[in-house]
């Protein structure tokens, strides 16, 4: 299976590179490709989206990148949707998709204002693992 699903995060969040790096253990069909907010990679993506190039709180995730069918969820409606894809006791975080998304965005937003003193910040986005670093833009 090819990947349908683009998660773009914040590259230099320590709390972002974590998930994608738990995404990237449990994705065994390989249906997730990445790329950070600050790369050029990044920016078609957003700009036919109209989300902000500069909101490097938000995550994105790109469904069907690339295709006709191409759509965004951002903030915490993406974080509940890739969460819920996951295998085990998360895939329960579906139950989570009937709340309002202003609900679930203050959760998001109350985890994104605290991200960097909480979990940390790097002074660059770092490289990916080498056995990982075709699913990267």
């Amino acid at each position: 299976m090819s990947a349908d699903r683009l998660l773009l995060y914040d590259g230099v969040c320590a709390l972002c590179n974590r998930v994608v790096a738990f995404v990237l253990r449990r994705d065994r069909a390989r249906r997730y490709r990445f790329a950070s907010l600050q790369s050029p990679a990044a920016l078609p993506y957003l700009q036919r989206h109209g989300v902000d190039p500069d909101a490097m709180d938000t995550f994105v995730l790109v469904l069907d990148p690339d295709t006709d069918r191409e759509r965004v969820l951002v903030r915490g409606r993406a974080g509940v949707r890739v969460l819920g894809e996951m295998r085990g006791l998360l895939s329960l975080m579906r139950a989570a998709a009937w709340l309002p998304t202003p609900l679930l965005d203050w959760g998001y937003n109350l985890v994104a204002r605290n991200r960097y003193r909480v979990f940390g910040q790097f002074d660059a986005c770092p490289l990916p693992p080498p056995e990982h670093r075709d699913r990267f833009s």
